[in-house]
């Protein structure tokens, strides 16, 4: 199963550090790509930017994709459920695209069209944060489904 990482914006140095880690033990379980679309700086307004960053995340999408986009309006997915989706996605065969908005998030007509709406909870993350977070779940997704000893089960 291949998982796309879509994001707006860049990285800095230990948000990239953690990511670039994630990344490398992902690959283990299967191919991934992370996709970094110009953020709108010149957008006259947050809703203009929204938009705009949004179509190029949208130009990005692999065909046949299942979206899965960041929400903190989404559903809380605890680790466990997350494997349980993963374990679904990659019997589906299809690709699974990550979506990861900028600082002003994305367009709300591209969230509420997105067959999937994860949430990391009530907290406002920075976007290059959410990411990290994002990246870690996923492998820790793997990893239950492999039974291997890296999810603890009650740590935090």
């Amino acid at each position: 199963m291949e998982t796309h990482v879509l994001a707006v914006g860049k990285l800095r140095g230990c948000f990239r550090e953690a990511c670039d880690d994630y990344l490398r033990r992902i690959r283990r379980y299967g191919p991934v790509t992370e996709r970094e679309v110009r953020e709108a700086g010149r957008a006259a307004t947050p809703a203009l930017r929204r938009r705009e960053e949004t179509e190029r995340v949208r130009s990005d999408l692999p065909p046949r994709a299942v979206v899965v986009v960041l929400d903190r309006a989404g559903s809380a997915w605890s680790s466990e459920e997350l494997a349980r989706r993963l374990e679904r996605w990659r019997l589906g065969a299809a690709p699974v695209a990550l979506v990861v908005g900028g600082a002003f998030g994305l367009d709300p007509d591209f969230i509420r069209a997105a067959p999937h709406r994860w949430s990391l909870g009530p907290l406002t993350l920075p976007h290059e944060l959410a990411r990290v977070v994002v990246l870690e779940q996923w492998y820790r997704a793997w990893t239950i489904l492999r039974g291997e000893p890296y999810h603890k089960g009650g740590a935090a």
